[in-house]
C-alpha cells in the first residue's frame, strides 16, 4: 500500500527504501522502538525488548549498506522472534516461570540466519507457557489490537500482536497444533507454516518435537517468503532438517495462479464454521477462479475424528521436553500448562503408539486428496477470535474449545506439509477472517505465489487495527 505509514509498511516496501537509501535502518529502528514504547504497555507483545542490540544492529546495517554491501530485503529491517528462540546473553523463557533465569550462551540457528541476512533484532515476543494453550500467571498475556477482549491466538500471540500492531515488520512464531496460524488469523496477518524439517529447530525450546514447526508471521505473502528464505535450509546442528538448500521464494512470486488446480471441499470448508467466515472463504476461492485457477471439487476425510490423537502425542512429548523441571518443579508451572503436563504423564506407551497410528492414517487419507490438485483452499479457523478473560487465559486447563477448532491446523502438523494463511476480510464485528492454502511437501514458493496473487486482487492484507 503506497500510502501506508512507516510502521505498517511491508518488508518488501521498506526494503526498497532502505536499499535506495531513502530511509536508514537507524531511522526505522528508532521509530519502531518509539512505537513499542508508546503502545506495548497496552498490547504486551514483548517479553524482552533488546533496544541496545537493535540500535547496534541498525548502525552496522547502515554502514554496510553505505559501503555497498547490501545483503538483501531483510538488511536493516526490524524484526522480532518468539521467546522460544535462544539469543546469546538474553533470557529465553518460553513463557515458563521455571525458565525465568534461563540465559543461553548461543543463538538459535534461526536467529543466526536472520542476523546473517542483516535483520535488526528488536527483541523476544510473549507466548503461552511452554507454547501451549494458557499463560503462566507471572507473565503478561498479549492483547489483540483489533479488540483487546478477543483471543490473540494462543502460543505465538506476541508474534501476531506485534506484527499486526506495527511493533515489528515481521516475526517468527512456532506451530505445533496451530500456533502460527491461530494468531495470524486472530490478528489479521499472514502466517507461513513451513514443511517440517525445512527450518532448523536448533536452539528453539520444544513443545512436541515431532510436531514443532518454526516459521514467519508477516503482513504479506512475499514478506513471509523473504523471511523463510533467510531462515530455511539444512543445519548440521539439527539432524531433522531436510538435506536441501533454502528455496528461492521470490523467483516466481509474480507467476499468478492461471492453470493451477486448487482443491475445495464445500462441506469441509463450511460445516461447523461461522457463516460469515465460510462465505469469506468461498469468496476468496472465487477470486482465485477469476484469476484463472481451476477449482477442483475434492472430498476431504473426516479429519475431526483424528484430531484427538494430537492431544495424546503433544502432551506426552511435552513431558519429555520438560523432563528437567517436571515433575520436580511441578508447582512452579501455571495451572494451565501444569494440567497439560499432568495429562501427558498419564499417557502410556500403548496410548502413544495408537495415537501415532491414527496420525499416520490421517496423513494417508490427506495424501490421497492431493493426488489431483496443487493446493487445497480452506479456512484457517472455525470462527472469529472468541471473547477471552484472564480466567480462561491463565487456567486451569479446560475443554471448552473441544478439538474441532483445530480441524484446519492439526492435520497439517501431523503430515508436516506447508500452509499459508492470509487475511480474507473482516466480519460484522470488524474482526479479521482468514483463508488457508495447504500445499504438498516443499511447496512453500507455490503457496506464497498463490497468496501473493490473491493479495494483488484484494485489499484485505492492507487493513490494519487502529493502533
Amino acid at each position: 500500500m503506497a500510502d501506508a505509514p512507516l510502521h505498517f509498511m511491508t518488508i518488501s516496501e521498506l526494503a526498497k527504501l532502505i536499499e535506495s537509501r531513502e530511509m536508514s535502518p537507524v531511522e526505522v529502528t528508532n521509530a519502531t522502538l518509539q512505537r513499542i514504547s508508546q503502545l506495548d504497555g497496552r498490547y504486551k507483545s514483548y517479553a524482552t525488548l533488546m533496544a541496545d542490540k537493535a540500535l547496534a544492529d541498525a548502525q552496522r546495517a547502515e554502514k554496510e549498506i553505505s559501503d555497498g554491501r547490501y545483503k538483501g530485503p531483510l538488511h536493516g529491517v526490524p524484526v522480532a522472534v518468539k521467546d522460544l528462540c535462544f539469543t546469546r546473553g538474553v533470557r529465553t523463557m518460553g513463557g515458563c516461570k521455571v525458565l525465568a533465569d534461563h540465559v543461553p550462551d548461543f543463538d538459535s540457528t534461526v536467529v543466526t540466519r536472520l542476523e546473517a541476512a542483516g535483520a535488526v533484532l528488536l527483541g523476544k515476543l510473549n507466548l503461552t507457557e511452554g507454547a501451549m494453550g494458557g499463560y503462566n500467571p507471572d507473565f503478561d498475556a498479549p492483547k489483540n489490537p483489533w479488540n483487546p477482549d478477543r483471543w490473540a491466538g494462543s502460543s505465538s500471540s506476541g508474534s501476531g500482536v506485534a506484527t499486526a500492531a506495527g511493533l515489528c515488520f515481521g516475526s517468527l512464531g512456532s506451530d505445533t497444533g496451530g500456533s502460527i496460524r491461530f494468531p495470524s488469523a486472530s490478528n489479521g496477518i499472514v502466517g507461513l507454516k513451513p514443511t517440517w524439517g525445512r527450518v532448523s529447530r536448533y536452539g528453539v525450546l520444544a513443545l512436541a518435537e515431532s510436531l514443532d514447526h518454526v516459521g514467519p508471521m508477516t503482513r504479506s505473502s512475499a514478506d513471509a517468503g523473504i523471511i523463510l528464505q533467510a531462515i530455511a535450509g539444512q543445519d548440521a546442528n539439527d539432524p531433522t532438517t531436510l538435506p536441501l538448500p533454502s528455496p528461492d521464494m521470490l523467483g516466481e512470486i509474480d507467476g499468478g495462479v492461471r492453470g493451477l488446480k486448487i482443491g475445495f471441499d464445500e462441506k469441509y470448508a463450511s460445516d461447523g464454521v461461522d457463516a460469515e467466515l465460510a462465505e469469506a472463504v468461498r469468496a476468496g476461492v472465487k477470486v482465485l477462479e477469476g484469476l484463472g485457477a481451476e477449482i477442483v471439487d475434492v472430498s476431504m476425510p473426516d479429519v475431526d475424528s483424528y484430531v484427538s490423537a494430537w492431544l495424546t502425542l503433544c502432551t506426552a512429548e511435552a513431558v519429555a521436553a520438560h523432563g528437567e523441571f517436571f515433575p520436580s518443579r511441578r508447582d512452579d508451572y501455571g495451572p494451565w500448562f501444569r494440567g497439560w503436563l499432568d495429562k501427558g504423564a498419564e499417557v502410556t506407551g500403548a496410548d502413544y503408539a495408537n495415537a501415532n497410528n491414527r496420525r499416520a492414517e490421517c496423513n494417508g487419507l490427506i495424501r490421497q486428496v492431493f493426488q489431483e490438485i496443487d493446493v487445497l483452499a480452506c479456512p484457517t479457523v472455525i470462527g472469529p477470535p472468541p471473547v477471552v478473560t484472564d480466567e480462561i487465559l491463565y487456567g486451569p486447563m479446560d475443554d471448552l474449545r473441544g478439538t474441532s477448532f483445530q480441524r484446519y491446523t492439526v492435520p497439517y502438523d501431523f503430515s508436516g506439509v506447508p500452509t499459508l494463511s492470509v487475511p480474507c476480510g473482516l466480519n460484522g464485528d470488524g474482526l479479521p477472517q482468514s483463508l488457508q492454502f495447504v500445499g504438498k511437501h516443499l511447496s512453500e514458493p507455490l503457496l506464497c505465489r498463490v497468496g501473493h496473487a490473491y493479495e494483488q486482487a484484494t485489499d484485505w492484507h492492507n487493513l490494519h487495527p487502529e493502533a
